[in-house]
């Protein structure tokens, strides 16, 4: 499975739009990404680098794989 890019394995979050507003009320598009972060995480007996959003490391959605050691 390949990297994604800016989606979140685990919950599929991923770019959400909206717009920049200043204090002329002049609107322009904006972009908001998603904190996420490369993980090595065991899946399917193999380890494989995923990139996952913060949410989902701190809430315990995904575990990571220990350092150090190779599954078969």
């Amino acid at each position: 499975m390949a990297i994604q890019r800016n989606r979140c394995f685990s919950c599929d979050k991923g770019v959400a739009y909206g717009n920049n507003v200043s204090h002329a009320n002049n609107k322009t598009r904006r972009h908001f990404k998603p904190n996420l972060q490369v993980a090595r995480i065991v899946l399917n007996g193999k380890i494989e680098k995923v990139k996952v959003c913060t949410r989902c490391l701190s809430a315990g959605k995904v575990t990571r794989a220990p350092r150090g050691v190779q599954v078969a």
